[in-house]
């Protein structure tokens, strides 16, 4: 997916530390622009030009608990403003995981992780 942003500097930033650092993402160059996503995937370019209008959910899968906690952690570390910090969100679905931040262009991006769950 590419996002425009507002300022590419600072979104890198953001994204770098909350998918990076806080998932464990890699971080690849799409033509110059900075791109991340899981090893051998670019999942989400950012591209100068925006901010994109209105603003976007953007929900970012984790493997398990601690992506998501990582995540949150470090994109507050980095700017993000919380929308909503780690733990379950039961009223989505049994074994729903999440937290949400506010990248610098006002998105809500989310880490979600759903836990096995017994007899679903």
């Amino acid at each position: 997916m590419k996002l425009p942003v507002g300022d590419l500097e600072r979104s890198a930033a953001f994204y770098r530390a909350a998918l990076v650092e806080g998932m464990g993402w890699s971080e690849y160059d799409a033509e110059g622009a900075p791109s991340f996503g899981p090893e051998g995937a670019e999942d989400l370019i950012l591209v100068a030009g925006g901010p994109l209008r209105p603003t976007i959910h953007l929900a970012i899968a984790a493997t398990d608990f601690a992506q998501v906690e990582g995540f949150h952690r470090e994109g507050l570390a980095a700017g993000g403003r919380d929308n909503g910090g780690p733990g379950p969100r039961l009223q989505y679905s049994p074994g729903y995981h999440g937290a949400f931040l506010l990248d610098p262009d006002g998105h809500n991006v989310e880490a979600v992780w759903h836990a096995p769950v017994e007899n679903r």
